[in-house]
């Protein structure tokens, strides 16, 4: 029997130059400098578990950890702790599937989308902390026992929900803390070779779970969290 996928909205992330990196955060962030990335299309969720059960579904995948846990497993919440290989594999089923040339953002994609277009601001919404912020109180400000059901809040410019926010997400990249220091203007992709992949935005596990849009993480990639997630994007033909 067919295995159904589920619908994904995608957003035009235009190609254009943007000032990645900040001078006010860790030094892994710096120097700032100006980045160019071509035109491409992100998810405006982050993936749900009810898109990765048609995954696990149709090739018999093991389910991640806390797949049956009533805190993480509501159809329109993340899909968590799955580690970076399994999200690669994903993105390789799915791309087999519809024909979609489907993969992870690497980290200047990911920051170009999430700052919206818009130079200078520490997050997607501008540069309101986010304990200032009304709706960081909404979603946050109580005791949060778990990511929340994507989509909900307001989008950032570009139209993407919860970016920054909810759970880390995987990037393409290796990590380097001195990668800025030598990475290419145009199109950058990570060094060829590490031992962490990179992750990018806040989690709901965090005291502050919003992340500045310059933040970076990283974790081996056979690590697996119940705050790491993923978004996908989509090459342009």
């Amino acid at each position: 029997m067919a295995v159904a996928v589920s619908e994904t909205n995608w957003v035009k992330i235009p190609g254009g130059e943007f000032l990645m990196g900040s001078e006010i955060g860790q030094d892994e962030e710096r120097p700032v400098h100006r980045v160019y990335v071509d035109a491409f299309e992100m998810a405006v969720t982050q993936l749900r578990n009810r898109d990765y059960a048609a995954f696990l579904q149709d090739t018999g995948h093991p389910p991640p950890p806390y797949w049956d846990d009533p805190a993480f497993n509501h159809p329109d919440q993340p899909v968590v702790a799955v580690n970076w290989f399994e999200a690669v594999k994903y993105c390789e089923w799915l791309a087999q599937r519809t024909g979609w040339a489907v993969r992870l953002p690497t980290e200047a994609e990911w920051e170009r989308a999430a700052r919206g277009g818009r130079e200078g601001c520490a997050y997607p919404w501008g540069n309101v902390p986010p304990r200032e912020w009304r709706e960081y109180l909404e979603r946050w400000g109580g005791e949060v026992t778990g990511p929340l059901p994507v989509g909900l809040g307001t989008p950032n410019p570009f139209g993407l929900y919860d970016v920054s926010e909810n759970v880390h997400e995987w990037c393409s990249d290796w990590f380097d803390r001195t990668y800025y220091r030598t990475s290419p203007q145009t199109n950058p992709r990570g060094p060829a070779t590490g031992e962490r992949r990179a992750s990018r935005g806040g989690s709901w596990r965090h005291q502050i779970k919003v992340s500045r849009c310059a933040a970076r993480s990283s974790i081996p990639p056979t690590f697996c969290y119940a705050d790491y997630g993923f978004r996908l994007v989509r090459d342009l033909a």
